[in-house]
C-alpha cells in the first residue's frame, strides 16, 4: 500500500486526526493481506518524520525529481 498526501488542517494538528487516519489505513492494509506500506514525505517536514517514525515507520529511501517547464 502507498499512502500519499497525508495533511491535517494546522489549526487541528495534535488532536489525534493523523494518527487515525494513518492507523486505518495500515489496518484496513493488514486485513487485506498487504505486506508492505510506504509512503513518501518530504525532507524539509521534519515534524512529519517523526510523527510517522513514531507510528513504526522506518526511513529507507531517498527519492529524486525533476520539474519540467
Amino acid at each position: 500500500m502507498i499512502i500519499e498526501a497525508v495533511q491535517t488542517r494546522a489549526d487541528m494538528r495534535g488532536q489525534g486526526i493523523g494518527t487515525g487516519m494513518i492507523e486505518f489505513a495500515v489496518a484496513e492494509a493488514k486485513s487485506r493481506g498487504v505486506r508492505l506500506v510506504q509512503l513518501t514525505s518530504n525532507v524539509i517536514r521534519k515534524d512529519a518524520h517523526r510523527f510517522y517514525e513514531r507510528l513504526g515507520f522506518k526511513p529507507s529511501h531517498l527519492g529524486f525529481k525533476m520539474a519540467l517547464k
